[in-house]
């Protein structure tokens, strides 16, 4: 935007913030900024989005400043260019997700540091101020304070807000210690077909929990002083499971071992932040935890999550699409080590450094530098696994980077329902792909991209590997209502122009 221009439209965010009757610094925290930043866009002194204009014009209530109104977010892409320099992988989403539901065990404050700025973490946060928990981006929006009221409002929960994100569901562990009766709606998300929630009621029933599932909401009470008299032993090691048996196991009083857990990325982290609430949790990375419950939880919380793994398989494949030399720095390489081997296997050429600690102090981290290098496809199937296995948001970045290595791969995508139908869209990009079954795709490269105009699939990784093929297509590509990615990514197109990608992020207008 040119100068005149920002100060014009800084005019009229001043004009409607004071008719409304808010501060600089009201604004900023409606926004998850500071009030600095508020005066320099006044000012016309500091670039400002459409997508920024919308937020603004929403928080304002204002026609004034209404173009981001005009429909879903567009990133248009001029492909065929190479990637260079360095990038900073940033924080976990589901870690970040998993610990704002356990801010609710406590009645202290909690600071979490360096909090992903995305959508799933907005929902989760509009779920958790409609109950009567205050909370405050500070440091320049980096970072995020939340205080709970004596009292939470649960009959005052945003519906439509929870109904935005299945991780409303970890809601359950947390709230059967503050709350006798509660309900929270049925979770929505991706749109990766059916995915049963009976795992975590069951697991759930073990500590006195009993759910109704009624009228569109989950129906819940809690029968206080129910005893553990065995281990529980999870029937899915799944993630969200093995987090709601967490928080539930958090504060119950007496000690909880949990079997057949997941100890993926976003566990160990939930657990981490346990510990700095006092909770002892022995076996964490492994398969069985054993929780020493505290029945009150009163002390203020400072912590940081971990980096992101499927960020880093993001950035790390969008090097190998596009043939670019490109540094990933802070790579929680624990949770990346099977993907490498695989791609070190199909010819990746890349170096990393020494291991060093994230700001927790616990989990481990590398840089990793990708060169262009002529891929093979993988011998065996690429199919997911629970950690340590192939993670499963990790699997759509190979179809990816299968169509651009030479030969034949299988990939077996048994989890979800329907993912791997939207990995077919990748041919009207040029791919080779085809689909066996609803579960299994077979990808033929190397690929010769071409440039298409695409509305994204309702799924995260699925819409990312599109986005990031695009970015190897010579030629323009349109990829449409991009809401999905900002559920899982913060500023993703702004990130990829800074290591030489060309996107542009638009309306129609």
């Amino acid at each position: 935007m040119t100068g005149d221009y920002l100060t014009r439209i800084g005019t009229l965010i001043r004009t409607a913030r004071q008719h409304r009757g808010w501060s600089q610094a009201q604004l900023g925290e409606a926004l998850g900024t500071s009030q600095s930043a508020v005066n320099r866009i006044e000012q016309g002194k500091q670039n400002v989005s459409l997508e920024m204009i919308a937020r603004i014009g929403e928080a304002l209530d204002s026609e004034i400043v209404s173009l981001g109104y005009s429909g879903p977010m567009h990133l248009r892409v001029a492909g065929g260019t190479t990637l260079s320099g360095a990038i900073d992988v940033r924080s976990s989403k589901n870690a970040c997700v998993a610990i704002l539901c356990a801010s609710l065990l406590t009645t202290g404050r909690t600071t979490l540091r360096s909090v992903a700025r995305i959508e799933e973490v907005y929902r989760i946060l509009e779920v958790l101020t409609s109950i009567g928990v205050r909370s405050r981006w500070t440091n320049d929006g980096r970072d995020l304070e939340l205080t709970p009221p004596a009292e939470l409002d649960l009959a005052g929960m945003d519906v439509e807000a929870a109904r935005r994100t299945r991780s409303v569901l970890m809601f359950l562990g947390p709230l059967m210690h503050r709350a006798d009766n509660f309900a929270i709606p049925y979770a929505g998300g991706c749109d990766l077909g059916t995915r049963t929630v009976q795992p975590h009621l069951t697991a759930l029933r073990r500590f006195g929990l009993e759910v109704a599932t009624t009228g569109g909401a989950y129906h819940a009470s809690v029968q206080p002083g129910t005893p553990m008299d065995r281990p529980i032993v999870l029937t899915e090691r799944g993630d969200t499971v093995t987090e709601n048996a967490l928080l539930a196991a958090a504060r119950h009083d007496g000690v909880s071992v949990i079997r057949n857990a997941s100890p993926n990325y976003m566990v160990q982290d939930l657990c981490f932040f346990l510990e700095k609430l006092g909770v002892r949790i022995d076996g964490v990375g492994t398969t069985t935890l054993t929780v020493h419950g505290v029945p009150e939880i009163t002390c203020d919380v400072d912590y940081t999550p971990a980096e992101d793994p499927v960020e880093a398989m993001s950035l790390l494949a969008a090097a190998v699409v596009t043939s670019s030399e490109l540094t990933v720095r802070r790579v929680p390489i624990e949770f990346l080590e099977i993907e490498l081997a695989v791609l070190e296997g199909m010819g990746l050429d890349y170096d990393r450094t020494p291991e060093y600690r994230a700001h927790n102090g616990r989990t481990r981290l590398v840089d990793l530098t990708v060169r262009p290098s002529k891929l093979t496809a993988p011998i065996d199937t690429i199919h997911p696994m629970p950690f340590p296995g192939i993670n499963i948001d990790n699997v759509p970045f190979f179809a990816a980077i299968a169509a651009a290595a030479h030969g034949t791969t299988m990939i077996h995508d048994w989890v979800y329902d329907n993912r791997a139908i939207y990995l077919t869209e990748l041919t009207r990009l040029g791919a080779d792909i085809k689909l066996l079954d609803p579960h299994r795709v077979l990808v033929q490269g190397p690929t010769r991209w071409r440039a298409a105009e695409m509305v994204c699939p309702p799924a995260l990784r699925p819409a990312v590997v599109i986005l990031l093929a695009m970015l190897a297509a010579k030629g323009t590509s349109v990829l449409r209502n991009v809401y999905v990615i900002n559920r899982g990514y913060e500023d993703l197109a702004e990130r990829l122009n800074s290591i030489g990608a060309q996107i542009e992020t638009f309306r129609d207008i």
